[in-house]
């Protein structure tokens, strides 16, 4: 059985992985300035 990925080319696939991928990457740079950064501050001190 033989599956048909065409339906999948459509742009709104790529529009929707996109906002994914952005908002994975605004998650993962809050993540960084609100638990990393003030992890290596307090560390050091």
């Amino acid at each position: 059985m033989a599956v048909d990925f065409s339906e999948y080319e459509h742009p709104s696939w790529r529009t929707a992985g996109g906002t994914v991928a952005g908002y994975l990457l605004i998650l993962a740079l809050f993540f960084v300035v609100f638990f990393v950064v003030p992890w290596l501050v307090f560390a050091t001190l």
